[in-house]
């Protein structure tokens, strides 16, 4: 993730219906939320709730299925852990020593990977 795309990510959550879209969509899980589901849980119109998932999906947050006569929306996981793991990136300068932020393993997993490169190229130096 670049820091545009983290813009764009971050705008996308800066909004209250759009955050709880994206917070429902990760308790779903991989199973994701039909659309009116989610209308329904978070009483938003259905042009309201159509406005912000093209927002969400625009962000790359979400995505949407059709399955049968319905769509169903999940949260971009990955995604999700790429803007987390850019947002701690160069936390504690990428040392990790005496760093009070606790990652989950799914973005403790992204840090190293988007680090590993940066110590190479170092090294290279």
């Amino acid at each position: 993730m670049n820091s545009e795309n983290a813009v764009v990510a971050l705008a996308a959550l800066a909004q209250p219906s759009r955050l709880a879209i994206f917070r429902l969509l990760v308790v779903a899980g991989s199973g994701g939320m039909s659309v009116g589901k989610i209308g329904e849980e978070l009483a938003l119109p259905a042009a309201t709730l159509s406005f912000h998932m093209k927002e969400l999906t625009h962000a790359g947050l979400i995505q949407g299925t059709q399955e049968g006569k319905f769509v169903y929306y999940r949260a971009k996981f990955a995604q999700m852990n790429e803007l987390l793991a850019f947002l701690v990136e160069h936390c504690c300068d990428g040392s990790g020593e005496d760093c009070e932020v606790e990652l989950p393993q799914c973005v403790a997993e992204v840090v190293q990977r988007r680090r590993a490169p940066a110590r190479k190229r170092v090294a290279r130096a």
